[in-house]
């Protein structure tokens, strides 16, 4: 058994291959070919926090994941990140553990904006004129990071609700070639972006279907849990095109689930993000649509990215 730790991961990870494998499980997943049961979750009030467990595997795959991911958003007021977690995966042959990849929640980041990337790969209109990042934490650098592989837009407002952790953010070295700007106002962000992507841990609604214009394309992934809510229910209904990464656990929670609690949309306009890679002719059709992915995260996006890490590390760079 292999144990990798942060630092070997992050060195080891190779972001087009890991798009790659997170894309072939989304489709796989769509397919049938997955083994995903309900996620577990744990809500914690004193301090306030979540927990989620996330297993599944592959039928033709090698390896079956189990992976833990926590949330703690008071966590940096005394020093630590709000988000921490683990990945263990298993021989599916034997049960033998073949790594514990102790990643302190870089996978489920890396993975999460992977799927970001791979909504706009093909969800976003073709000529995007501005990108639009609603939200200041981990997960919001991450999408930014990620977008770079899927669109060549590096002109950028960011919003949220910490001034200065926004000025980090748009002052990170990382985009230092990149074209950024802050704004207070979701009204201003909205008017200018048609490249939307919300991260964070809002439980009302913050972006509203008066304010999209056509042809916009916005990924939510911060509602990745009963409550949370990012998108308004009409705006999911005003949606020309509504994507989930998975079909039965949006209609649990996530902004979708919302949307059909309250009759404003019915499961049979949902496709999967699985759906449309197998078949791009089911997802955006002309650039002046409304298109929304709704990715509350699926354990497939965790096996294939903790497989593509450990076959690196024992030199085997195999997918499933």
């Amino acid at each position: 058994m292999r144990i990798l730790h942060r630092q070997q991961i992050e060195n080891l990870l190779s972001i087009p291959d890991m798009l790659e494998a997170v894309e072939q499980g989304f489709a796989a997943f769509s397919r049938g070919e997955a083994i995903v049961p309900p996620v577990v979750a744990l809500q914690f009030d004193n301090p306030i926090g979540d927990c989620h467990i996330k297993y599944g595997y592959l039928k033709k795959g090698k390896y079956y994941v189990v992976k833990i991911a926590s949330g703690f958003p008071d966590n940096p007021q005394i020093g630590l990140p709000a988000g921490n977690g683990l990945m263990l995966l298993f021989d599916k042959n034997t049960g033998a553990p073949a790594a514990i990849l102790l990643d302190e929640g870089y996978l489920t980041d890396m993975r999460t904006a992977a799927g970001g990337a791979i909504a706009a790969k093909h969800l976003a209109p073709k000529n995007v004129s501005c990108i639009g990042i609603v939200g200041t934490g981990a997960q919001a650098y991450y999408q930014l990071k990620l977008l770079s592989f899927a669109t060549q837009c590096r002109q950028v407002l960011i919003w949220g609700r910490n001034s200065s952790k926004a000025a980090l953010l748009k002052n990170h070295p990382d985009f230092s070639d990149w074209k950024i700007q802050t704004t207070n106002s979701l009204e201003h962000l909205t008017a200018n972006c048609n490249l939307i992507v919300t991260t964070t841990s809002s439980h009302s609604p913050l972006l509203f279907a008066r304010q999209i214009q056509p042809g916009t394309h916005i990924t939510a992934v911060g509602a990745d849990d009963a409550g949370k809510q990012e998108l308004d229910s009409e705006l999911i209904a005003r949606a020309d095109q509504v994507i989930v990464d998975s079909r039965s656990q949006c209609l649990r929670f996530g902004n979708v689930s919302h949307a059909i609690k309250e009759k404003k949309i019915f499961p049979e306009k949902i496709r999967e993000l699985g759906e449309v890679v197998i078949d791009s002719a089911l997802g955006r059709t002309s650039d002046s649509q409304i298109t929304i992915a709704d990715l509350t995260g699926i354990a497939v996006q965790d096996l294939q990215i903790a497989t593509t890490v450990f076959e690196k590390a024992i030199g085997n760079c195999g997918f499933v």
